[in-house]
């Protein structure tokens, strides 16, 4: 698995998914309890900048910046590219990252954060009543990645607990569905944290 490209394209399937979002619709619900679609674009924004931070300068802090958005759709497209640009400049994979006092693999940090995108872009979509499914081959290389880096002490927590799926589900929706969000009923939203 290469994390720089499971990071790039889960950028481009989130980007897709804010495009969608209507201008005057930022009030709207989410899967995520606590935050309307506002909210959530400017914790995706965070995530970019962390992952941009972490990039550029080798070290992640523990708190998101001051904020001072104007447009969260043009923000995260902004940040997105800066992202991309800093993932191709980077002068090799081998690195690590600080996240507090803790090192933390570079490429581990472009995985994790891939599946916060994916996921988070999944999320927008569905708060635009336009559901877009997280394409299969991607959403197939991100679970086991969540399998590793989501434990039982973050369910309750950051996430809801896993929800059951049929047997025939796609990768899509066992993402998802493993990280607290019911791709069929809209069912573990008011319990999803994050």
């Amino acid at each position: 698995m290469n994390s720089g490209e499971l990071l790039e394209r889960s950028l481009a399937y989130a980007l897709g998914s804010v495009a969608l979002v209507p201008r005057e619709g930022l009030g709207r619900a989410t899967p995520c309890a606590r935050w309307d679609l506002g909210d959530l674009l400017a914790h995706l924004d965070d995530a970019l900048d962390a992952l941009h931070e972490g990039l550029t300068g080798g070290r992640i802090g523990l708190f998101p910046g001051p904020a001072g958005r104007t447009d969260p759709v043009c923000d995260f497209r902004r940040r997105a590219c800066a992202l991309l640009g800093a993932w191709v400049a980077l002068p090799g994979e081998e690195r690590s990252v600080s996240v507090g006092d803790r090192p933390l693999d570079v490429r581990v940090m472009a995985a994790t954060g891939a599946v916060e995108i994916a996921v988070h872009g999944w999320d927008v979509a569905q708060a635009c009543g336009r559901p877009r499914p997280i394409p299969s081959a991607l959403a197939a290389e991100l679970l086991p990645v969540a399998r590793c880096v989501v434990g039982d002490e973050d369910r309750g927590v950051r996430f809801a607990e896993p929800v059951g799926v049929l047997p025939r589900a796609g990768a899509s929706d066992r993402l998802v569905a493993f990280l607290g969000r019911d791709s069929f009923s809209g069912r573990g939203w008011s319990a999803f944290r994050e």
